[in-house]
């Protein structure tokens, strides 16, 4: 096991012996964008799936110990679950494939993979998918499906399964479209199938899988089908997920097949897709108006720098997304992206701003602390969640993940040497540039354990 339990419940992991579950490390969380806070040698004791107490340990231990089974290690860190705003699940098998830019790599990388992403291929791929973002700390995840019906329910039943919080829907599009009917049908057939899995999955498994329509980008859409799309979600209460603005070629195919739009945004503003429960991927050449427009609408953005590298699509102008109070979180924009590692994702964002800031001086060069929001509790905001998990607050659902931060260290120092050479900051920042699922000693979601790792290699 990757943690000590407490010498009088050592034997018992089923949580039923136990209605509580104490958990001891040094808490680390960003409640409020570029704050930073550290609680050291702390305790949060777990009940029903929710954070019920934090306190020192000494004391919470004394007050609960022969009620709660206790998870120990000297170092630990716990951190909120990550937050991952923008993922394709058919597509993580092309990572790090393709030397182009977007849309060549659609079509060479990514098209060919999807059309193959049947039912069996779901079944088969999706349960390690799903457990490759718990070993990687994620908690929360907004995916894209296949254009697939029974690929996606058989995705959806992986998901339920593996215990995360997974908000997904089935790919939708009807222009330049892989599939062999024509597009009217095409079109009918995306209409009628996303909200005969938006009515079954929605919702399910008490809140913890949600459905999002899910238009890929206007590039492949027509403007029925996206007027459907956003019918669908309004009359579900359901999310809507589409891509914007994420590359010149993009730009200008957009501009020529909706010529009575006055830009991009505006083509979605007029098909009634932005909205509050919006989440815009990219957003990276979007004009004033644009930011205007997205802002007064309520709709939310996932930045994600590890994907606009890898395709250099550009860099996001995040500050002023920010300044236009445009709420922003973080995706691994899988399989443009080249990992789930949100932790690398984080380093991106920073890197990313920092190179632009060299020709560009406006550009705000993120804060550790800042990125770290962005991949927790502001992630949680984009998706009306901040009152439910994204810091670690009594109340709130127990989404944490135990870090054993001496993993990320040079030569994997001493517990005590940690504790007292490095800051909450030093801690994060370690993280940021090593952090990785070779640091993840289990991944909580709702209370329960989706992930543990082997017992770690401590010297």
């Amino acid at each position: 096991m990757p943690m000590d339990r407490d010498a009088s419940h050592s034997g018992h992991s089923d949580d039923s012996d136990a209605p509580l579950l104490g958990v001891r490390g040094c808490l680390i969380d960003t409640p409020h964008l570029g704050r930073l806070r550290e609680r050291k040698d702390t305790a949060i004791l777990i009940e029903n799936g929710r954070i019920v107490d934090i306190g020192a340990y000494n004391l919470l231990h004394k007050k609960a110990s022969s009620k709660a089974r206790w998870l120990h290690n000297a170092r630990a860190a716990i951190f909120p679950g990550l937050i991952d705003l923008h993922s394709h699940l058919p597509q993580y098998p092309a990572v790090a494939k393709g030397r182009s830019e977007l849309l060549p790599w659609l079509r060479q990388t990514v098209f060919p993979l999807e059309r193959e992403f049947g039912e069996a291929k779901a079944r088969k791929e999706s349960m390690a998918f799903f457990r490759e973002l718990a070993r990687h700390g994620t908690t929360t995840a907004m995916l894209y499906g296949s254009v697939n019906e029974a690929a996606c329910e058989a995705a959806f039943e992986a998901a339920e399964k593996s215990g995360l919080r997974v908000i997904m829907g089935m790919l939708m599009m009807d222009i330049a479209s892989y599939g062999a009917s024509q597009p009217k049908k095409v079109m009918s057939i995306a209409l009628l199938e996303s909200e005969r899995l938006c009515e079954k999955w929605h919702g399910a498994r008490a809140g913890m899988l949600e459905y999002a329509f899910s238009p890929r980008f206007a590039v492949s859409c027509s403007e029925k089908l996206m007027k459907g799309a956003a019918e669908l979600a309004a009359k579900h209460s359901a999310f809507l997920q589409m891509h914007l603005a994420e590359n010149f070629e993009e730009l200008e195919k957009v501009k020529n097949q909706f010529s009575w739009a006055a830009d991009y945004a505006d083509v979605y503003d007029k098909c009634g897709l932005l909205t509050p429960r919006t989440v815009l991927s990219h957003c990276i050449h979007l004009s004033d108006r644009e930011m205007d427009v997205v802002a007064a609408s309520g709709a939310r953005v996932a930045h994600c720098p590890t994907a606009n590298l890898f395709l250099g699509s550009g860099v996001m102008p995040m500050e002023k997304m920010h300044d236009r109070g445009i709420p922003i979180g973080l995706g691994s924009g899988v399989g443009a992206g080249t990992e789930l590692n949100l932790w690398q994702v984080m380093r991106s964002a920073i890197e990313s701003q920092k190179m632009r800031s060299y020709y560009d001086g406006d550009a705000r060069v993120p804060s550790p602390a800042e990125v770290f929001y962005m991949a927790t509790q502001g992630a949680a905001e984009v998706l009306g969640k901040e009152n439910m998990i994204g810091s670690l607050d009594v109340g709130k659902d127990a989404d944490f993940i135990v870090v054993d931060y001496g993993a990320f260290l040079p030569y994997r120092k001493t517990a005590r040497q940690q504790r007292d050479e490095l800051s909450a900051e030093d801690l994060l920042s370690l993280c940021i540039y090593r952090g990785g699922p070779h640091g993840t000693m289990e991944t909580f979601v709702r209370g329960n354990s989706v992930y543990r790792a082997a017992e770690p290699d401590l010297f």
